[in-house]
């Protein structure tokens, strides 16, 4: 807590309360947390910050694994800024509050005709903080959740409440991944598309068999993505389920996703290796068991080797590494700040056991990356420096112009983020 003493927030608030996010990794110590109900109560606090020289970071479900959500100021937790807005079947477009779910989009939307384009395997994140981070799914002809943001409203940090949207592509290119620094986006407006349903299958071949089909697997199927197993107890640390007495060392645990029409009255299929229902009941996979994460990103055309690349590093050096290596693919775009700027990309997302000293495995694979072009996920364990962010992307410049236009005394940032893009 501050030595100073300061007024109090204009709405209900603990003050010292610890926050820690999902995977135990991140804590922190906000001098006031509140939980405001809409928009005009998120203004109120943000004033409020303002006035008594506190900073401001909002988190919503905490699944990120860098410090991006610690302050000892004030901490704004979205949980009941929720729900969906508005739907227009016209234009493909939903519009939702900043704190909703993404697991409790898919009901509303899809009885408005509608599904997002595309989710991951987790979908307990706030949309907002997806956004702020670039999460995605998987598919190289579909982007992340920054790349559909066409609209949103932002307090920023001179305390007002500013709209974004396609009529500015400079402020909204930098909106669509901030990492949180423009300020707390309350409300956003995604293009969506058309519900569809999702057929599932799930195999598991052989590492040979998944580098022979690497090609066509990645252009066949609207969603791609596997998971290698370096060891037989690999698939049991992300809860997959295997063929019973076979072993899954160099196997993949692979999925692989076509859109359907489907009856719901009599073709909503489920078995243990193939489903088919509604697109927001097969994304999501859960992972209840924490881990650590990194995730970083490499040219698309670069995806082979640097696999290739990663598993020799667990089978040669850090072979006491267990956690197996998630690969998948997510189309480019434009944010000036997305790990998928202007190229589409192949995802390689390693974790490290909660408890063990992994920082040499994950070291050495930010080292061996680094030769392959990568890019880290804003939210999963990275290495980055500004030197670095600078090299990595080319509109860094324009990003960090909005940024201090939208908050030039560093409102909304903590020490982590000012020394990446203060």
């Amino acid at each position: 807590m501050p030595t100073k003493l300061y007024a109090t927030p204009p709405i209900p608030y603990v003050t010292e309360k610890p926050w820690t996010n999902w995977g135990g990794n991140q804590a922190c110590t906000p001098a006031f947390t509140v939980r405001p109900k809409n928009e005009q109560e998120v203004l109120d606090v943000v004033r409020f910050a303002i006035r008594e020289g506190l900073p401001v970071r909002a988190v919503g479900a905490g699944h990120s694994f860098t410090p991006i959500v610690q302050t000892g100021g004030v901490l704004i937790d979205t949980e009941l800024l929720t729900g969906v807005t508005g739907t227009d079947t016209t234009k493909n477009r939903a519009r939702v509050l900043g704190g909703t779910r993404i697991s409790d989009m898919g009901a509303p939307l899809w009885d408005a005709g509608l599904s997002l384009s595309n989710q991951g395997d987790i979908d307990k994140q706030s949309i907002s903080g997806a956004i702020a981070t670039a999460t995605h799914g998987s598919g190289i002809n579909l982007g992340s959740f920054s790349s559909r943001l066409r609209w949103a409203r932002i307090i920023n940090g001179h305390g007002e409440v500013v709209e974004v949207d396609e009529n500015d592509l400079n402020t909204l290119r930098a909106a669509q991944v901030a990492i949180g620094t423009l300020g707390i986006m309350t409300e956003v407006e995604l293009e969506v598309s058309p519900r569809y349903h999702i057929k599932e299958e799930i195999t598991f071949p052989t590492w040979d068999e998944t580098k022979a089909g690497w090609d066509q697997n990645i252009a066949d199927y609207r969603h791609y993505s596997f998971i290698w197993c370096q060891a037989d107890d690999s698939a049991a640390l992300y809860e997959l389920p295997t063929p019973a007495g076979e072993s899954m060392v160099n196997r993949t645990y692979t999925k692989k996703y076509v859109a359907a029409n489907l009856d719901e009255a009599g073709e909503i299929v489920t078995t243990e290796n193939r489903r088919a229902d509604r697109a927001y009941k097969i994304y999501a996979g859960g992972y209840m068991i924490p881990f650590h994460e990194l995730e970083y990103y490499v040219p698309a055309e670069k995806g082979l080797a640097a696999v290739e690349a990663v598993q020799n590093l667990l089978t040669t050096k850090h072979t006491a590494e267990r956690y197996p290596i998630e690969v998948r693919w997510v189309q480019g775009d434009d944010a000036y700040l997305s790990p998928f700027y202007k190229r589409d990309t192949t995802v390689l997302s390693v974790s490290g056991a909660p408890g063990t000293d992994y920082w040499p495995y994950l070291r050495d694979l930010d080292a061996l990356l680094e030769d392959f072009d990568a890019r880290p996920h804003w939210g999963k364990i990275h290495f980055l420096t500004r030197d670095r962010i600078e090299k990595m992307y080319p509109e860094y410049d324009k990003f960090v112009a909005v940024r201090r236009e939208f908050d030039p005394d560093g409102v909304f940032l903590n020490d982590n983020l000012r020394s990446l893009v203060g």
